[in-house]
This record gives C-alpha cells, sequence and structure tokens, in this order.
C-alpha cells in the first residue's frame, strides 16, 4: 500500500517517539451540476477538428459525495462501483495514501443523458486531490478518468457552468478547448422529461454506434455552425428565447434525424418524443433531447410558465406512463467543493 506523502510542517511525533501525520483537512464534500448535451456542431471533421459541443447546466439534479480517511478503500452509496474504479486510479496515479472511504449521497442517474458518468469522475478526482493538498486542474483529472473525448461540455459546467460552447476534437486526445461561455438567463426553465423505463446508449454500444453512423454532410456541418454563432448565441446575449430555441430545436432535428439509424427515430424515447410534440403544439419551441437521451428537455420562458406545462403534462401522462417530469434553472456557477478541517 502507498502512504500518503506528509504534508509540509504537519509532522507530530506521539509518546512513543513514533511520527505521525496530523492532515490539516478530515474529508473534501463535492457537489456537481448534471448538464444538457444539445448537439454537435460537425460531426463531419473534414476542417481538422470533430464534434463541436453546445450545452448548459442545470442546477438540478445534482451529484454530491464526500471522500475523506478511512483504513481501508472504500465507497458506498448510489454508482459507488463506479466511484471505487476512480478512487482507485487516481491514487495510484498520483501515489497517494489509498486508505479513504468515498460516499455518494445522492447521484445524477446514470445513462439518462445528462452527464452522470463525467460530474462522478470529476467530483471523485477532485477530491481526492484536495484532501492530499493537490494542485491539479480539472481537465487533467478528466484526460486521466477518460472522460471529455469528444465533449467539454461536462467539463465546463464542473468549472463554471452556464451556457456552454466547446470547440471540437483535434488531433490529440485532450478535451476540446472551450470556445464561449454565456450565462443561462435567471427567469428561463428547463423542464426535464424523463422516460423511467429507458436508458440511452453508452459504453462499448456507444463507441460502436459512432463506427456506424454514415457519413456527415459537410454542408449541414456550415449550417449548424453559422446558425449557432449567428442565431443561437447572439440570442441568448439578448435573452430572446423565441429565436435561442428555434436554433437549439432545429439543432436537435438536424443531429437527432442523422443519429436515427442508431436510436430507432429522431429521439431515443417515443413516450418522450410525445412529450415533446405536446410541448411545441403548446407553443414551446426549444425542445429536444439531451445528449443519447433518453431524457428530453423544454426551454420555458419563466416559472409560472414551467409550472403550469408541469401540471398539465403531469396530468396527461400519470405515474403509471413510466415518465416523470422535473423543473430546473441554468446553473451560471460550477461545481462546489468543502473543505472540512481535521479536529486533531
Amino acid at each position: 500500500m502507498i502512504a500518503a506523502p506528509p504534508y509540509a510542517g504537519n509532522m507530530t511525533t506521539n509518546a512513543a517517539g513514533a511520527k505521525a501525520i496530523r492532515r490539516p483537512v478530515e474529508r473534501v464534500a463535492v457537489t456537481v451540476p448534471a448538464r444538457l448535451h444539445l448537439g454537435f456542431l460537425d460531426l463531419n471533421g473534414g476542417l481538422g477538428r470533430r464534434f463541436g459541443s453546445f450545452g448548459i447546466t442545470l442546477d438540478s439534479p445534482q451529484t454530491r459525495l464526500t471522500v475523506g480517511w478511512s483504513d481501508a478503500l472504500a465507497a458506498e452509496g448510489p454508482d459507488a462501483g463506479r466511484a471505487l474504479a476512480h478512487l482507485e486510479k487516481v491514487t495510484r496515479h498520483f501515489g497517494v495514501a489509498d486508505k479513504l472511504r468515498l460516499t455518494v449521497e445522492r447521484a445524477i442517474p446514470s445513462h439518462i443523458g445528462l452527464g452522470s458518468g463525467t460530474q462522478l469522475a470529476l467530483a471523485t478526482g477532485v477530491a481526492v486531490a484536495r484532501l492530499h493538498g493537490l494542485d491539479v486542474k480539472t481537465r487533467a483529472i478528466a484526460h486521466l478518468l477518460d472522460r471529455g473525448a469528444r465533449s467539454s461540455i461536462g467539463i465546463a459546467a464542473f468549472e463554471q457552468g452556464g451556457v456552454i460552447l466547446d470547440g471540437g476534437r483535434g488531433d490529440t486526445d485532450e478535451p476540446p478547448p472551450v470556445l464561449s461561455r454565456f450565462a443561462f438567463p435567471e427567469q428561463w426553465r428547463i423542464l426535464l422529461i424523463f422516460d423511467q423505463a429507458s436508458h440511452g446508449v453508452h459504453g462499448p454500444a456507444e463507441i460502436e454506434a459512432f463506427h456506424r453512423l454514415p457519413p456527415f454532410p459537410a454542408e449541414d456541418a456550415a449550417r449548424l455552425c453559422r446558425m449557432v454563432l449567428m442565431i443561437a448565441l447572439p440570442a441568448l446575449a439578448e435573452e430572446d428565447l423565441d429565436r435561442f430555441g428555434g436554433a437549439v430545436a432545429e439543432l436537435q432535428r438536424t443531429v437527432g434525424d442523422h443519429f436515427a439509424p442508431v436510436q430507432g427515430a429522431r429521439f431515443m424515447s417515443p413516450a418522450v418524443a410525445d412529450v415533446l410534440a405536446w410541448l411545441e403544439a403548446q407553443g414551446i419551441c426549444g425542445v429536444g433531447q439531451s445528449s443519447w437521451g433518453p431524457t428530453g428537455f423544454a426551454i420555458i420562458p419563466s416559472e409560472a410558465d414551467a409550472e403550469t406545462l408541469l401540471a398539465a403534462a403531469r396530468r396527461r401522462w400519470p405515474d403509471e406512463s413510466n415518465l416523470a417530469f422535473q423543473i430546473s434553472r441554468g446553473r451560471n456557477r460550477g461545481g462546489e467543493i468543502e473543505l472540512v478541517p481535521s479536529t486533531d
């Protein structure tokens, strides 16, 4: 077992003359937000970079975990298996003490399109680094734990929140650079639609899916890039939901139709697709599916409007439909890190 390097100036000697380490931090708690992945701008890659992601940080749901000293390496709570694998890899890579206990207090549901895997990995890596007093960049942790291969939306959501655009993957394995970050308007809300009987494509199946997709037309990539730069981002800056939502919906249609051979349709879940069509009929233009889904979303102009639509949706699709609904705000700040000092 690898022992943790002592903190400078924190060595003490007990009555028997043996040296012990006084740890200034007893445990670290990290809370991280979910995110919507609105779509890829350039799946063609003809200019040397591929993907290019557009996304929104959500205030809920969230993952929260704590890492503290223990007598053995252990993890408990939702997604404990994945968290333990990250814990083992981080401690081994940095050569630090592995007598740690990780507790996942709450977790973003897995494989539903909200970035749970990236946020769990980042939260685990950052917690271990801060517990041991290491100055490690978030992107370095993402790279170590194999996150951000195609998109930096989850990393940027952890670091700063807001509405994020990245520049796609180049010829390295580094996470794509973040090109733009805007605040999500405070008055807008996001209605999330969950299909509790379905999961999105993930793991090896996701990698295989990208290999099976047909070539993405260069003219569609050019149109999407222009639309995001010249419509979506200016509309966001001016808080014009109609134009922003319209651009998001067009991005969703184009990318969703490209992924239809894998998903079976524009959207992964037929039930979620029904809700999105109903929302569009109510005049809501900014609708779509996050990542591989099945979670759907609708961008709503106000809290009152969101509450009205939420109540109507729950009446139309009761619990036995396997659909669930939640209102979230956009989140304009990143994750939260709390250091609990030792009482020794």
